[in-house]
Formats: C-alpha cells, structure tokens, sequence
C-alpha cells in the first residue's frame, strides 16, 4: 500500500478514535461489523438508535496485536505487553565440580614421611682420595645389594655420598636402592640431587619418574621417565611407561572434559548476559515509546484546523514566524503535515519532540537549535508547511 494511502487510514482511525459517532454512518457500518468481528468493544456513540453491540462468539473473536505495538527485539522476548524476562539460571549452571578419574592405581603405595637422608656438603673441596673412597663404598653398596641387604647399601652409598657429593651417579644410585625399598620421598630426594649436579642425568629422571609412579603421580612420572628415554633407552623405562601412560591419557580426557564444561559455562553465562543488555534494552524501548504515545494528542477531526495543536501535545503555536500562538492557523490543511512521511518519522524521534516543545515553549530557544543538523531541517519544514510551501 502506496504511504500516502497509509497515512490517510492512520488519520481515519485517529479522527474515529476522537469522535467514535462518526461510526454511525451507515457507509461505515462494515467496518464497525469487521472491527466487532476482531473483538473490539466500541463505545454507545458509535451506534445510531436501535443498534447496540453484536454478540460474538469466543471462538471467533481474538486479540488484535498491532505491528506498532511489537518492535523487533520482541522475536526474543516476547509480547511487548509483557516485560522482558531475562533467562534464569539452571542447575546445570552451577558451578562445575570435577569427579574422580578412575585409574588402575594398582602398585600405588603410601608415601613415606621418614626423616631425610643424609646429603653431602657440595662445598667441600673432593681431592682423589676422597674420590677412591667413594667408589669404593660404591662397590661394597653393589655387593650388599647383589645379597638383598638394602640397608647396607644404603650406608654404604650413603658413606660414598660424604666422601664425594658431585657424583650425580652416585645419588642416583642410592635413590635407585630407596625405590626398592618402596620409600618413594627418599628416592626422589636423591634424583633431584642427582639432576641438579647434572641436568642430563638419565638415571635421575629413570628414578624419580619411578618414585613418583609408585605415588600415583601419573602425569609428572611420565614426563620425567619419557626424558630419561631419550637421554638413555631401557627396556624397565619402557614396561613402566606401558602402565602410566593409560592413567595419564584417561587424566588428560577427563580435564579436557571439564574444559569443555567450564567453557559452556562460561558460554551460558556471556550469553545470559547479552540476553539481559537486550531485555533491558528492549524495557527502555517500551517506555520510551509509551512516554512517546502518552505525549502524542488525536486530532479532533475538525475541518477548519486542530485546535489542539501539532503532535506531541506541543502548546501554543510555532514561534519565530511560523505557528501564530494559541494554535495551528485554521487555513492550514493538516494532511500536508500528517502525509509528509519525513516530518511523520521526525516527530518519532524523542530527541525532535523534546526540541519541539522547548521551542513552543519558549520561541528564544530556537536559537539553540539552528546549529542541530537533526532538529534544524524538521522546524525549516515545518515552517515551511504553515507558510503554505
């Protein structure tokens, strides 16, 4: 439908809507029976006498929802007769709480909380001497250990450790005979001394990879055992990365899952948010177009002028040359202002209506508005309008 045609229904409906008798007329009386068929209640005087109301059934009357009424956010929120929900929170928004990885912890042991083992002292100066003593307990340590005496090779390692505390070997060695003995925190004492001396141990990480399996340290046990493989390759590295790498694999599942989880989470919650800016976006919306329609006047439907004055309830008339006070002119026709679809959109924006009534309430205050590329083009057409252009 062409906008001019439009605009003529909207100023029907409004001049219906301020004087209902115009209803009356018999030329009219199919659109009084369409707007009962909608369910629309008209008022006595848009019956002549003799004719009052026609009963409808419910089945054929339904609420008429104008496109006026429902701007385009209402898609997400619902009826703009209805204030915007923003969405609750659900259970599965709680916070995400990990449960436990089941992994075969077989040979898995208690740590041991004995006292640490003697150290040696890396300031000492080692001369030769103090090097063949150390390798001499040394080899009384491998002798006792080829027997299954543990704790002797322990003194004896430990005695060595004394006599030469830069030999890397030497630590790695002992923490070797405390994995046997099953004191996990001993032998990993003694590879990280044996690291520290020297960074490319193998033995060392070989050791401490295998203290902190028999702890169920899954993950840091791989990695210390994969290192001490590339720096040297044995067949005991391999047997027991065959066992801790499962359990690594299933913790490394289960903490991408929880990822994952966590970043839903996150996801719901941004996506709350953003629902919450439009709901209230969409409440400011409503308002300001209620306000808008509350400031708005019906014209009368006189033929000679609204004595009312323009749209917007604006009071008096148009200053500086244009309205003379106390009301639209009577020679003005008012179509020319009502079917000018660009001063129609003007007078919908809240920022225009507001300059318009400050103007009409005090004509000085045009002058703050001639600079304004918005409220200026709207008061020189308006002006214009009144002066008959």
């Amino acid at each position: 439908m062409e906008a001019s045609k439009v605009n003529q229904l909207k100023l029907f409906i409004q001049q219906c809507d301020s004087n209902p008798a115009l209803l009356q007329d018999p030329a009219l009386k199919f659109f009084r029976d369409y707007l009962e068929k909608l369910g629309a209640k008209l008022p006595a005087s848009a019956y002549g006498k003799g004719e009052s109301a026609k009963k409808t059934e419910a089945k054929d009357s339904f609420v008429d929802e104008s496109d006026d009424d429902m701007p385009e956010l209402e898609e997400q929120f619902g009826p703009s007769s209805t204030s915007p929900k923003v969405p609750e929170e659900t259970a599965s928004d709680d916070e995400v709480v990990e449960s436990e990885v089941e992994l075969d912890n077989e040979g898995v042991i208690e740590p041991d909380n004995d006292p640490p083992q003697k150290m040696g002292d890396p300031s000492i100066e080692v001369t030769d001497e103090k090097r063949d003593e150390a390798q001499t307990a040394k080899s009384k340590a491998m002798e006792a250990m080829a027997d299954g005496d543990l704790d002797e090779a322990v003194n004896h390692l430990t005695e060595a450790i004394e006599c030469n505390p830069t030999s890397a070997i030497i630590y790695a060695t002992r923490a070797s005979v405390f994995v046997k003995m099953k004191k996990p925190n001993a032998a990993i004492r003694d590879a990280n001394a044996a690291i520290k001396i020297n960074p490319d141990s193998a033995k060392g990480y070989k050791w401490r990879g295998m203290a902190r399996a028999m702890l169920g340290h899954w993950e840091e046990a791989a990695k210390d055992l994969h290192l001490a493989s590339r720096l040297d390759y044995d067949e005991e590295i391999s047997a027991v990365l065959k066992k801790v790498e499962p359990n690594v694999h299933k913790i490394e599942d289960h903490h991408r899952k929880y990822e994952r989880l966590r970043r839903e989470k996150d996801e719901r919650k941004k996506e709350r948010e953003r629902q919450r800016r439009r709901a209230e976006a969409q409440a400011a919306y409503e308002k300001a177009k209620k306000q808008e329609k509350a400031s708005t006047c019906k014209p009368c439907g006189a033929t000679g002028g609204c004595s009312g004055g323009m749209p917007g309830g604006f009071p008096g008339g148009m200053p500086a040359g244009g309205m003379p006070a106390g009301g639209m002119p009577g020679d003005v026709d008012m179509s020319k202002i009502l079917n000018d679809p660009e001063l129609m959109a003007a007078f919908s924006d809240p920022d225009v209506m507001t300059a318009l009534q400050d103007v009409m309430k005090n004509p000085a205050n045009l002058a703050k508005y001639q600079a304004n590329p918005k409220i200026a083009p709207v008061i020189a057409k308006m002006m214009g309008k009144f002066a008959g252009k």
